[in-house]
């Protein structure tokens, strides 16, 4: 005897039935700055699993999957510690729970920065075993040769300059960059050398604001700002900074919402009804018929 079990979508949680709708292309995105002006801001968001991903896709066009995720869902002090595997897993799930838009991958410390050939290793595994569609690396015109490789081998490339988390014990904390005249002139040169390298585009961080403006100017690629300025071609936030799920964040970050309190005030309320035995009740439990 055999028993076939039909799969029920209004109460999967793995399997949502997506819009009908074709995913945002590189090329799309890339061909909205044309002769310096971004008609359309690109909105970017940080996701790190698949129903993460259901909830933003249809407001982003990117969803980067971020090293972040070793701070935000490991507990790491830095991204220091996150590897090719975790990112690659995580990247998956993120492509899974999105339909609509562009899925960049950043490529953990010490997967790139040995040579071009480790790099292209590195970036093509993410690739392959996600389904993402563009990697993230940091660094600035130590890193055109490499860029220039990936790109010239069919790899979308995402450049990183200003505040690069990945380089916190080089720069000595997460201080703002750019303020003195020496370091702007390296950001926005920096961030030349990565789009003359072919990347489609470059996210500039914790920068103070004219060298953001400065930079977005400088470059025909796209400009994705976080804590720099309104001015860049579009804009990135860690989700779990956006939604208030911690108590300390950036000082560029603009919490929407307070989803720890919900958490915690839900949590508790449950607490409070398991202890005095009013959860369950009868319409959480099977009654006899």
């Amino acid at each position: 005897m055999s028993t076939t079990f039909q799969l029920d979508t209004s109460t999967s949680r793995a399997n949502p039935t997506p819009q009908p709708m074709r995913r945002l292309t590189v090329p799309a995105l890339r061909g909205r700055k044309a002769d310096g002006v971004t008609g359309e801001p690109v909105v970017m968001l940080t996701a790190y699993t698949a129903r993460q991903a259901q909830l933003l896709d249809a407001h982003c066009d990117l969803l980067l999957v971020g090293d972040s995720l070793g701070q935000v869902i490991y507990g790491l002090p830095s991204t220091v510690p996150v590897t090719l595997r975790m990112m690659a897993d995580h990247a998956a799930a993120v492509v899974r729970g999105s339909y609509h838009a562009v899925v960049a991958v950043d490529m953990p410390f010490g997967s790139y920065e040995a040579s071009p050939q480790q790099a292209f290793e590195s970036a093509a595994f993410l690739l392959k075993e996600s389904g993402a569609a563009a990697v993230k690396l940091e660094g600035g015109e130590a890193m055109a040769e490499t860029v220039a490789f990936l790109v010239g081998r069919g790899i979308p490339v995402i450049g990183h300059v200003g505040l690069t988390p990945q380089a916190v014990n080089v720069l000595g904390g997460y201080g703002a960059r750019g303020r003195s005249e020496a370091e702007a002139e390296k950001i926005v040169g920096d961030a030349r050398a990565l789009c003359d390298a072919g990347a489609f585009a470059i996210v500039v961080e914790g920068v103070v604001e004219p060298i953001a403006v400065a930079v977005t100017e400088a470059v025909s690629c796209l400009t994705i700002g976080i804590g720099a300025s309104a001015r860049c071609d579009g804009q990135v936030l860690v989700t779990e900074d956006m939604l208030g799920m911690f108590e300390r964040v950036p000082r560029f970050v603009k919490r929407y919402a307070d989803t720890a309190g919900v958490i915690s005030e839900a949590a508790a309320q449950y607490a409070r009804e398991v202890r005095d035995r009013s959860f369950p009740g009868v319409d959480q439990t099977y009654q006899p018929k």
